[in-house]
């Protein structure tokens, strides 16, 4: 039977150690990772190899929670994961800039890094209104 491994990324060592000392009567290895060491080595082929071929869920690509891959304890899997793309998230940002600045669109093009053409444009292309955020400020 195959051995149970427990990866948990943190820098908290407390709660390494309350992990180890949980599971380890259990015969579960935990495996602690600092989010750099993580990070750098999800980059690295033969880490991601090492890892996804001690996890047959990963192994064969299967995003779900079902196999040996489990959620979080407190947490809920979702089937309904959508990934907001690029203009919707440039979108959101624009709104909130110039909501937040009440319409003041050169100060809302400098807190957002951009020109304030490229924001003029911006608002155009996105058909954002901010008159409605001027507007707010009158009330």
């Amino acid at each position: 039977m195959p051995r149970t491994t427990v990866y948990i990324v943190s820098e908290d060592t407390e709660m390494v150690e309350k992990a180890k000392t949980y599971f380890g009567p259990q015969g579960v290895t935990v495996t602690p990772y600092s989010p750099a060491q993580w990070r750098d080595g999800l980059e690295n082929p033969n880490f991601r190899g090492q890892l996804s071929a001690g996890i047959p869920a990963l192994a064969v690509g299967n995003n779900t929670y079902g196999g040996n891959v489990l959620p979080f304890p407190g947490t809920q899997p979702s089937q309904d994961i959508r990934v907001s793309t690029m203009n919707e998230l440039e979108h959101k940002a624009i709104e909130s800039a110039i909501a937040q600045y009440r319409g003041n669109l050169t100060e809302a093009a400098k807190a957002l890094g951009i020109g304030r053409a490229t924001l003029y444009r911006k608002v155009k292309q996105y058909q954002i209104d901010p008159g409605q955020a001027r507007k707010k400020r009158a009330a």
